[in-house]
């Protein structure tokens, strides 16, 4: 006995140290999120929500559709629960988020090492870290992603586990207790944002490249249950969108052809920020969509393409590819365009809606690098490659959370990497009203009617802050 239990720690250490490894990643990446306060719409969802006062509140945020700015109850549990704990300060919200990716990642880890990837670690590594989910961790109203994200991990790794189970013993009774664990968890992903409704689509993916044969029905049918739910969760939130957050008139008027376009670009856009984060924003600008040009044609015609490649070398290279380009793509979907969302308005694009789906092209680079190096390179240089490509990226994680510290400095630096932003011009106008600098906001305000001259909150702004520099006739006017 006395022999074993060093054996036994020593075990348990090699277990846990990579993912400690990785939450301290995470920890010391967030160190300038914890500084940071509230942002943007931040009020509706915390500082000014009402249904986070009492009790009263709480039921009307699981039983009442409108009563928050979407219905994703899991969220605005949480919120409820933590402004009992910290009241409206923002480091508890803030530490909530990180650790929440944190264990986002370690999940990473562990799924991915359960599909018996190569690199699985360096996959969550760089999923921790990486800056593009900057906008998802720094950002309080991003909850959605990083709760959500966490329900759907969980739930794919109770499924494998379910999968698992069957293989040893197909009367175990245990293996349904992952089943229902995975239906619970699934239900709680959609309760927080219905992006999460391709996990069923994943799973089958999932199911099609490591079984064979492909598809046995005895593992597909369990599926359903699943689909049944997120499929209306998914109509429910396209509804809400239209008619309770205002996203139709004009500005979502696309044809088919018009959203394809938008979608293939948008693909590419966000594969090429995975690859090159260099230049993040939080409002990107809004691509002219022109069905007339035929250059747009090339980005859906490349996506088409490049998957129709991968499925042809897939008896060469393996499913890998595939099924990493499919991941990626299939979960993005739900946001590239096909079903109108309120930033549509001001952005076809933003960080937070690659949160899940950047786990693919991650994945694949890490599989990828981890053979090549182990083939060509020796034990130093690979750690050394390892070391750098981290500081790295927590580097410019660090430089992008910068933006975060509050509304002017989001704004101010929206303003200056995307000029065009109508809507950072607007509310850049605000926290310079509330300064008492009225020919700041005025510019800003200006600049935001032309950009978008029936704007009504910046022709509102630009009415306050004339009246601030006792302009009282240009305000009224």
């Amino acid at each position: 006995m006395l022999v074993k239990v060093p054996d036994l720690a020593s075990r348990s250490f090699k277990a846990l140290a990579p993912a400690a490894i990785i939450i301290a990643a995470v920890l010391v990446a967030y160190i300038p999120a914890l500084h940071a306060g509230f942002i943007w719409d931040d009020d509706r969802y915390v500082t000014k929500n009402v249904t986070l006062r009492n009790a009263a509140g709480l039921k009307r945020i699981w039983f009442d559709v409108g009563a928050t700015p979407q219905y994703y109850p899991m969220v605005f549990t949480t919120f409820w629960a933590e402004r009992r704990i910290w009241g409206i300060t923002p480091v508890g919200y803030h530490m909530t988020n990180v650790l929440l990716h944190a264990a986002n990642a370690v999940l990473v880890w562990i799924v991915l090492s359960r599909l018996k990837i190569p690199g699985a670690w360096l996959a969550s590594m760089l999923f921790a870290v990486h800056p593009v989910h900057v906008e998802s961790v720094a950002w309080i109203t991003e909850r959605k992603n990083v709760l959500s994200g966490t329900f759907y991990l969980g739930a794919l790794l109770a499924y494998l586990l379910f999968l698992g189970s069957e293989k040893q013993s197909a009367h175990q009774p245990h293996r349904w207790r992952f089943y229902f664990l995975s239906l619970i968890l699934c239900a709680g992903a959609l309760l927080s944002k219905t992006v999460t409704c391709t996990l069923p689509v994943v799973i089958a993916l999932i199911l099609w490249w490591k079984h064979q044969p492909p598809f046995r029905w005895r593992n597909i049918l369990p599926l359903m249950p699943m689909l049944f739910v997120a499929l209306p969760a998914a109509v429910l939130t396209a509804v809400f969108e239209r008619k309770e957050v205002g996203a139709y008139g004009p500005d979502w008027d696309f044809s088919i052809i018009e959203r394809t376009l938008i979608a293939g670009r948008a693909v590419w856009f966000y594969l090429s920020s995975i690859l090159a984060p260099v230049n993040l924003m939080f409002i990107y600008p809004r691509w002219r969509i022109d069905a007339g040009q035929w250059w747009q044609y090339l980005f859906p015609a490349a996506v088409f393409t490049v998957i129709g490649f991968l499925w042809i070398a897939r008896r060469r290279w393996g499913k890998g590819p595939l099924v990493a380009a499919l991941f990626f793509v299939g979960t993005l979907t739900p946001a590239l365009g096909f079903v109108n969302v309120y930033p549509m308005l001001f952005s076809f694009v933003a960080d937070h809606f690659q949160y899940l789906a950047s786990i693919g092209p991650l994945a694949l680079i890490a599989a990828v690098g981890t053979r090549a190096c182990a083939y060509w390179w020796p034990n130093w240089a690979r750690f050394t490659l390892l070391v750098t490509a981290i500081i790295g990226l927590m580097t410019l994680t660090w430089r992008q959370e910068r933006m975060y510290k509050d509304n002017q400095s989001l704004w101010s630096e929206t303003v200056r990497r995307n000029p065009k932003a109508w809507i950072a011009h607007n509310n850049l106008s605000e926290p310079l009203l509330a300064q008492r600098d009225f020919h700041g906001a005025a510019e800003h305000a200006s600049a935001a009617l032309r950009l978008h001259p029936d704007y009504a909150p910046a022709h509102n702004n630009l009415g306050l802050a004339l009246e601030g520099e006792q302009r009282s006739e240009e305000a009224v006017a």
